[in-house]
């Protein structure tokens, strides 16, 4: 098995660790705190500086670091790229210093602006400013973790990044557990947990650094060459990278003038599409990109297409089974895992809808990550920007022609209106970006794509048609006990991962099509 499957394992199996530890956290928060208004108070407190986190940390800003560091280390020698890692380092945290301090100042205006609904129940946005201002120095933090992170993987170090996640689910299991009960305002405990998460996870990477001799020592000169092309490429990649997260951020707006309940709902429903979008389709991205800025710099576009193939095989082949298992599997995923004390069966069947409507696209998401790379490493940001504005703009539309006949009509659930909008985006997003790709002569699929196209869609029909039959009532699930309702759940994953195999193998679809050929 060649070298980039295995760092993408190296990843996604770290991936998993941190994200096992995301759903144990999830359970602990949905069963302390169920789904109300503290929730999604604290749910919008922590998506603001969240959202920010993603264009400077490993959002925009990974996209450009990676590449120039990839050159600087291709064609330049050590003390160039010590120097790049200083001078860039003091850049960041001085931005990201003030950009945190206006936020903490600003925290009512961002409350406002991001979640005006919050105003129409008493206390609701009072007690989401208090929170963002204990969460938003989290961003300060976790943008120099990332820059950490980026450094170890362009030297190939991936599991240090991968599980780096861990310490935010621990500090935010710790806060439910512990400091909760401490407090007048219990869910302010999890703010802090936030707070106490940023620290940590930089802590944790700095030794790898010191040890790889990669430590930056953080210094400000405003004509830095290399700084100065990371500030170019950043700035128009903030939107391309974001689109996602932007999109996210216009629901909660939605979201916030809906029942109560709506924002904590599309967060759950979001996080547990976040685990094969983590394992796969980030853990893809976060490996291609800086074999692809290296292949870039050497002049190798046979080689840059092959990687591309590559991953987009894999994803392909995650992406889909993934969508349909969570789809099929929603209700009883959220049965088993957080249907307990204070998240109750309305609470359930609510994240469901929204689980399904997010799990509807993921493959779009899974694709945004393997493609965009393809653009960065290359030093293309303004295409990616494009197109996103371009999706970004339609997921606005598509939240009005979704949300509002379904809130106008009464019936239940509008706020998978917003996760259907979001979907959709992203499917845009893809579509533009595989089509940008092959125009420009980037990309063009390989042999082993084609046998997927036409063996997959064959084996989901036969996984989704086993995972049916299988399934019992949808009342059923809240009648047994926990550990039936666990067995159970392991058995429909491990028949429908059966079904899927074996059709894939019938199909002539063989492991040796996800091996990345070097030549």
């Amino acid at each position: 098995m060649n070298r980039l499957f295995r760092s993408t394992a190296v990843v996604s199996g770290m991936t998993m660790i941190s994200r096992i530890m995301g759903y144990l956290r999830d359970m602990v928060l949905a069963v302390t705190f169920g789904a109300g208004p503290a929730t999604d108070a604290f749910f919008v407190a922590f998506r603001i500086p969240n959202f920010l986190r993603r264009l400077f940390a490993e959002g925009a800003f990974n996209q450009a670091f990676v590449p120039v560091f990839a050159e600087y280390r291709e064609k330049h020698g050590a003390a160039a790229l010590r120097d790049l890692l200083d001078h860039t380092a003091g850049a960041l945290m001085t931005v990201v210093a003030v950009v945190t301090l206006v936020g903490v100042l600003a925290a009512p205006a961002l409350i406002w602006i991001f979640a005006p609904g919050l105003a129409q129940a008493g206390g609701r946005q009072d007690l989401a400013v208090e929170m963002l201002r204990i969460t938003f120095p989290y961003l300060l933090f976790i943008s120099l973790t990332a820059m950490a992170g980026g450094i170890l993987n362009s030297i190939g170090r991936f599991a240090v990044p991968a599980v780096t996640p861990v310490f935010l689910n621990l500090a935010l299991i710790g806060a439910a557990l512990w400091l909760a009960p401490r407090f007048a305002e219990p869910i302010v405990a999890l703010a802090w947990g936030v707070f106490l998460a940023g620290i940590l996870q930089l802590a944790f990477q700095l030794p790898f650094l010191w040890r790889a001799g990669l430590l930056p020592r953080p210094r400000l000169r405003r004509a830095h060459e290399g700084v100065r092309r990371i500030a170019r490429l950043m700035l128009p990649a903030i939107l391309g990278t974001s689109v996602v997260q932007i999109n996210l951020l216009v629901d909660t707006l939605v979201a916030s003038f809906l029942v109560a309940g709506s924002i904590s709902w599309l967060y759950f429903g979001d996080r547990f599409v976040e685990l094969p979008l983590a394992l796969f389709g980030i853990a893809i991205g976060t490996v291609i990109l800086p074999r692809l800025a290296r292949q870039f710099s050497q002049a190798d576009a046979a080689a840059f297409g092959r990687t591309l193939d590559w991953a987009l095989r894999l994803a392909m082949l995650v992406a889909l089974p993934a969508t349909v298992g969570l789809v099929v599997l929603a209700v009883p995923i959220l049965a088993t895992l957080i249907q307990y004390q204070e998240f109750g069966q309305q609470d359930t069947y609510m994240t469901a809808m929204a689980l399904a409507a997010y799990a509807l696209g993921l493959p779009g998401f899974i694709l945004i990550k393997v493609l965009a790379p393809g653009f960065f490493a290359r030093q293309d940001t303004r295409t990616p920007v494009k197109i996103a504005v371009i999706a970004m703009l339609a997921n606005i539309v598509l939240n009005g022609l979704f949300v509002l006949p379904w809130y106008l009509s009464g019936i239940p659930g509008a706020h998978a209106g917003l996760a259907l909008a979001t979907s959709a985006s992203a499917y845009i997003n893809a579509g533009l970006l595989y089509r940008g790709l092959i125009r420009e002569g980037i990309y063009q699929p390989g042999p082993g794509l084609p046998r997927l196209r036409f063996g997959l869609p064959v084996a989901l029909g036969v996984m989704a048609a086993v995972l049916v039959w299988l399934s019992p009532a949808f009342g059923q699930w809240t009648e047994w006990s926990v550990s039936v309702r666990l067995l159970a759940l392991a058995g429909l994953i491990v028949a429908g991962a059966g079904s899927l195999g074996a059709s894939l193998w019938v199909a002539g679809v063989r492991p040796r099509h996800l091996v990345l050929r070097d030549a």
